[in-house]
């Protein structure tokens, strides 16, 4: 089973949150932001592989969630593997979600809405370059925050788990063509506004989780599929302080 058939329930993970919450976009209390500035296989390691083979569906509950954090490996972050945004090569040329489309521009199409028309209708872009437009209709929720933007340059599109992250956690082995599969995948991608992703950079969930309570079950879950997925590890502060919010959160969540 190859990674991109065993990552692909992540889809559904943050961007059925953003949907259920999307619906309430700009109720009381909710921030609207309309600009700022621009910018949510197996793999190999140098060190040993977990043992446990890499799930083939996101856990849906704590308990869940738990039971798979069990199985990743616990090892101090690898601090001797040199980190260069530019070894992970990010938004490619994505031909499938339209002519000029890279990666960052497909993920604001995927998970923007254009509220002007009936429906789940489609960002208005622009048509020369694939562009996502200002206004026009156009909006996106940013989960972290809980934040409604109308200008896709208020947003980063953010690895759930962050490139310098996974540079920590095992991937020293990795080849260009696994960072780049990784860098430009579209199932740990997600748009957020560009505050939030600056304030949570590569940290772990240890030392950064999302303000907007409604989604820190989803953030957690999705953080643990995918270390599991690529099969890098964890530290032990943040396996702690994972295991420790999903003990208590709701059993039925």
């Amino acid at each position: 089973m190859t990674t991109a058939t065993r990552i692909r329930p992540l889809a559904g993970a943050l961007l059925t949150a953003a949907v259920l919450t999307a619906t309430a976009a700009c109720a009381p209390g909710e921030a609207t932001v309309t600009g700022g500035t621009a910018a949510l296989g197996a793999s190999s390691s140098t060190s040993t592989p977990s043992p446990a083979a890499a799930p083939d569906r996101m856990p849906t509950t704590p308990a869940e969630t738990l039971a798979l954090l069990k199985t990743l490996r616990i090892a101090p972050e690898d601090t001797g593997a040199h980190y260069d945004r530019d070894d992970w090569k990010h938004w490619i040329p994505q031909p499938s979600a339209g002519k000029g489309c890279n990666t960052r521009e497909m993920i604001l199409i995927q998970q923007g809405r254009n509220e002007t028309a009936a429906g789940h209708a489609a960002v208005t872009r622009d048509p020369a370059t694939c562009e996502p437009l200002a206004g026009h209709g156009n909006i996106w929720h940013s989960l972290y925050d809980n934040v409604t933007v109308t200008d896709p340059a208020a947003l980063d599109v953010d690895h759930v788990v962050p490139l310098e992250q996974m540079t920590r956690s095992g991937t020293r082995g990795w080849t260009a063509a696994q960072r780049q599969a990784y860098a430009n995948d579209p199932d740990v991608l997600v748009a957020v506004t560009a505050k939030s992703n600056r304030q949570k950079g590569s940290k772990d969930p240890a030392k950064w989780m999302p303000s907007n309570p409604e989604v820190r079950f989803e953030y957690l879950r999705t953080w643990v599929f995918v270390k599991a997925t690529f099969k890098v590890a964890v530290d032990q502060a943040e396996h702690d302080a994972i295991a420790g919010m999903l003990r208590h959160m709701p059993k039925g969540r």
